[in-house]
């Protein structure tokens, strides 16, 4: 009984996180105004439903090899590429959020630190490629 019970509310826990960060997600993408301005930005006014639907299965694809731990054996220099655009991705979809928001003004307007603004964006750039490197490298089961 209180394994079943166990069970259930791992089940519940699990859909509202994935709600959650579905959510966030689709949020972000309607903040940022993502799918039109690509297709503004490639003139492809026509093709829009192929950004639409290359979005879905993208994220629809990476959830799969997540769950079911899709792994493709290839040598380290060859993954490093794909590394790498997924690194820039990251960093300009957080770099979006808070240009977005505006939270690097505010937080230097707030906490009085106009003149430390690049060693603030520069720690925040190596604390973000530091904990990406500590990540891949070191805690990534080989």
């Amino acid at each position: 009984m209180i394994e079943a019970l166990h069970g259930l509310f791992v089940i519940a826990v699990g859909l509202a996180a994935g709600f959650a960060v579905g959510s966030a997600f689709i949020a972000l993408l309607i903040v940022l105004d993502l799918i039109p301005r690509l297709v503004q930005l490639t003139r492809a006014h026509r093709r829009s439903s192929i950004f639409e639907s290359a979005l879905l299965l993208g994220a629809l694809y990476w959830c799969c090899a997540d769950f079911f731990h899709w792994v493709l054996p290839l040598p380290l220099p060859i993954l490093l590429v794909p590394a790498v655009f997924q690194g820039v991705f990251v960093g300009m979809m957080a770099a979006a959020l808070t240009e977005v928001l505006n939270v690097i003004p505010i937080l230097t307007k707030r906490l009085k630190l106009q003149p430390y603004l690049f060693a603030l964006l520069l720690a925040m750039v190596l604390g973000k490629v530091a904990g990406s490197l500590v990540d891949w490298l070191l805690l990534q089961p080989q």
